[in-house]
């Protein structure tokens, strides 16, 4: 009868182990301007943006099971989503105003990443219709980390990646101005993480030179090579496959050290 008793108590933890549910899934929301977007989740892709590519778009392949353990910081399940929300041309206050946000909130979980990077299009003085201001920018920031909190869930700002210039005696500079500096400034504000990748990616692209970047990075091409861009691309703000693996790959490794 114990033997019995035994083998049945045995059975019911295999079964147990055996369909026991893998932990709940971790989602990493990304927010922010073309830089970040995914553009591969648009329509005809390869015949009208191929070889565009964010840095989101790069981010998934990072979060593998092993590799999550590298962040295990951060994630405390076994399983990333990456939801790249991420939209070419906006700002703060637009990626606001166009319901975008919202569409996040009503999804946020506890436990889930909040990514947030703008300021390419707050920056444009000159395109009103994208325009914010210092002041204003650090107040987007605010609701964004405050209503991230508010669900349970991490946010994470980051400063704006940098374009391909200026460069100066072999070395790229700031061109983002003043933003990065209030993207920190928040930051220490409301005691949120930061990843400063203006200057990780000012640091990296420097490491590999002008030259390199320029051609294997950004979207600089001849005309004839693809289909989107018959006539050639001059383009030192977005990347190509490469320079998105590339950032992405400094904000997974910024990310280990939160």
């Amino acid at each position: 009868m114990n033997g019995k008793i035994k083998i049945a108590a045995f059975l019911l933890v295999f079964a147990f182990c055996a369909f026991k549910p893998f932990k709940k899934v971790t989602t990493i929301y990304l927010i922010g301007d073309s830089t970040v977007a995914n553009y591969q989740l648009e329509p005809d892709y390869m015949e009208k943006r191929h070889p565009l590519f964010g840095w989101g778009q790069a981010f998934q392949p990072f979060f593998n099971q092993s590799s999550i353990r590298e962040v295990k910081n951060l994630i405390k399940t076994d399983s990333v989503i990456v939801d790249d929300r991420a939209k070419g041309g906006r700002s703060t206050r637009t990626f606001f105003q166009e319901g975008r946000w919202r569409e996040v909130y009503e999804r946020l979980k506890k436990g889930d990443l909040v990514m947030i990077q703008f300021g390419h299009n707050d920056a444009a003085v000159d395109k009103t219709e994208r325009y914010v201001n210092i002041e204003g920018y650090k107040e987007f920031l605010r609701l964004y980390v405050n209503q991230t909190k508010e669900k349970g869930a991490t946010p994470i700002l980051l400063t704006p990646v940098n374009r391909n210039y200026p460069w100066k005696d072999g070395k790229l500079t700031n061109v983002h101005g003043e933003y990065p500096n209030a993207v920190k400034e928040i930051a220490k504000e409301l005691n949120v993480k930061l990843i400063d990748l203006t200057q990780l990616s000012i640091d990296a692209f420097t490491a590999k030179g002008q030259e390199y970047v320029t051609k294997n990075y950004f979207m600089n091409f001849d005309k004839g090579l693809y289909k989107a861009y018959p006539d050639g691309q001059k383009d030192n703000t977005h990347f190509q496959k490469a320079g998105a693996e590339a950032v992405a790959q400094l904000v997974f490794n910024a990310m280990k050290g939160l």
